[in-house]
């Protein structure tokens, strides 16, 4: 029950996975208005047809990928449809495009967020990409504390933002003309064709409203149960609202008149239309700003249950698959934070940087997955698979056309550097693999082991003081094995001090043989790993001590030369290297020690 709490309901699937296609609402339209505005009011006119065709493409991906859910109610998304059914290098191309998708996503959505800001307050402008780092920090630091928490921290902004251009929506429609407050400028009269390629252009711009769709399916894991339904649920629930939100915004758009200005956003001149430009213009637009900043949770949602698959498949280091107690895992949540971080430092947080780049590998993902499930379908034959498999191949179909059209308009535009990206991607997916594999061979993984045998062990102790810990270290040497020697490191200068340490060991009589290594360079490392090439055993283990102060401020005062040690033996021997920590509790001062220490002030 308590792990069941952590997990996500319909309503906080939407909101934490939606995030980013709600948002897109507010740079999807005016990318098509931008694009038809060169052809003047001829190309503003097809506003709503270009938005018709989009939304068409949108219910479609969420008919498709309600079938993805049912069928993989495990996640993965395109991954894991193109592995079932198309094999290894599909799927990782289509990991490789929805992993770079998200990363952009995040990094898109939090620069729109802080740019809306500046373009409010223009003095924050000189601190854009700090200001855009501090917002991808506390948006980790919530992710961290699990997908149900931050889900349900959005709610409240997402309702506002769905709330408000509902509310703009319909005002605008039943005004019929802006508002005379709103001084919107009056429209060029320009007489142009409208050709078929600014259409397409057009048509490519706004697709990037569709980013996100497949976001829910990928972390259907992450549902509560039964998890299928719920996920689908939110996956119909999501095409709905962006749907309807993109048409009427698009409905008015025409009624309006809008076309681009310089320094306002298309959404800000319809939110003036229906509202002039009173409080509930500025409401919306800071409702906007703030959306806009969280849209980036959809990566955060979808990206760690991605990378969980692929390293529950060897493709990524196995630490990508261990969850927190919150259900969170941690290192995707971390990884996908720092490369936005570090594309949002390249890019200085400008979005225009950042935008050529997006929305074209996620519809390489869509392909695959449709294309997977086609595939799916026909091995499957099960109930109405024809018609199942129908609807799969119209979205195959649609989401190639979308796919070609986006990476050739946009390719000139940095385009190229995503389609660099992925290949390259999906090759160290490979290499990870390999790895794993050549690894798992050395260790005979699957087959059995040879029996064991007992191995002539010499067990080295490197010695820095008697103490409490060289006591610890030669204990736990006695329990490994009966061949055990302590050495001692000097360096020049310090041969008294060594002699010294020498005697002190005798004297104690641990019954073990003590060596004294000299050094002509202040360096530890190397001493101990010529003297244990030169062993005669069969096998060295090497046992350093270290000490663990209860207390973490006081760990920063450790020297760290067991972590050195351990490198160099480990880089230029064969020997096996153990590092012990000793942990230190505190402890009261002897009555003796007190004693002296009041004696020696006196």
């Amino acid at each position: 029950m308590s792990e069941n709490r952590h997990r996500l309901t319909a309503l906080t699937g939407t909101v934490a996975l939606g995030l980013d296609a709600l948002a897109s609402v507010s740079y999807g339209p005016e990318a098509i208005v931008v694009a038809l505005a060169v052809a003047g009011s001829a190309g503003l006119g097809w506003t709503l047809p270009v938005t018709g065709l989009i939304v068409l493409l949108l219910l479609v991906l969420v008919a498709c990928y309600r079938q993805v859910i049912a069928a993989y109610p495990d996640g993965g998304g395109a991954y894991s449809v193109a592995k079932h059914n198309l094999g290894t290098t599909a799927s990782l191309v289509a990991a490789a495009s929805l992993v770079v998708d998200y990363v952009l996503n995040v990094a898109v959505s939090v620069s729109a967020g802080v740019a809306a800001l500046t373009s409010a307050i223009p003095g924050l402008l000189a601190w854009t990409p700090q200001l855009c780092l501090a917002v991808l920090f506390v948006l980790t630091l919530v992710n961290l504390r699990g997908a149900a928490t931050s889900a349900r921290l959005f709610i409240l902004p997402a309702a506002l933002f769905v709330f408000a251009l509902g509310a703009v929506i319909v005002t605008g429609l039943l005004r019929g003309a802006p508002v005379p407050s709103a001084h919107l400028p009056s429209q060029p009269v320009t007489v142009g064709s409208v050709g078929l390629l600014l259409v397409v252009t057009a048509f490519a711009n706004g697709c990037s409203a569709l980013t996100g769709v497949e976001a829910i399916a990928n972390a259907a894991p992450g549902f509560r149960k039964p998890r299928a339904n719920r996920a689908r649920r939110a996956e119909a629930g999501l095409g709905a609202t962006l749907g309807l939100l993109l048409i009427g915004l698009a409905l008015l758009i025409e009624r309006f008149h809008i076309h681009p200005v310089p320094g306002r956003t298309v959404l800000s001149l319809v939110t003036q239309g229906s509202f002039g430009d009173g409080f509930g213009y500025l409401a919306v637009q800071f409702v906007t700003v703030v959306l806009l900043a969280l849209a980036a949770n959809t990566s955060f949602g979808g990206l760690p249950v991605l990378a969980a698959r692929l390293a529950g498949d060897g493709f990524v280091p196995h630490i990508f698959g261990l969850r927190a107690d919150r259900l969170v895992y941690r290192y995707g949540v971390v990884v996908l934070a720092v490369l936005a971080g570090l594309l949002l430092v390249f890019s200085g947080g400008v979005v225009n940087v950042l935008v050529p780049m997006f929305a074209v590998g996620v519809f390489i993902g869509f392909f695959l997955c449709q294309i997977g499930m086609v595939r799916h379908w026909r091995a499957e034959r099960g109930a109405r698979w024809r018609r199942k498999a129908t609807v799969n191949g119209i979205g195959a179909v649609l989401t190639a056309i979308a796919a070609i059209v986006t990476t050739a308009t946009k390719f000139l535009e940095g385009a190229w550097l995503i389609v660099l990206v992925i290949p390259l991607l999906a090759w160290g997916f490979l290499r990870v693999r390999a790895a794993y594999d050549r690894i798992g061979a050395q260790l005979g993984s699957g087959a059995r082991p040879e029996s064991p045998r007992r191995h002539e062990t010499l067990i080295v102790l490197p010695i820095v003081a008697i103490d409490r810990l060289a006591c610890e270290l030669v204990s736990t040497a006695l329990a490994m094995g009966n061949r055990i020697v302590a050495v001692h490191v000097s360096h020049p200068g310090e041969f008294e001090s060594a002699r010294a340490m020498e005697r002190a060991w005798h004297a104690w009589r641990p019954e073990i043989p003590f060596t004294l290594l000299a050094s002509e360079r202040r360096e530890l490392g190397a001493p101990l790993a010529r003297y244990v090439r030169g062993a005669d055993a069969e096998r060295v283990v090497v046992l350093i001590g270290e000490v663990s102060p209860q207390r973490r401020w006081e760990r920063l005062l450790k020297n760290y030369r067991g972590a050195v040690i351990g490198r160099r033996l480990s880089r230029s021997t064969d020997a096996v290297v153990c590092r012990y920590r000793m942990p230190l509790a505190p402890a009261p001062v002897p009555r003796e020690s007190r004693e002296y220490a009041h004696a020696g002030d006196q």
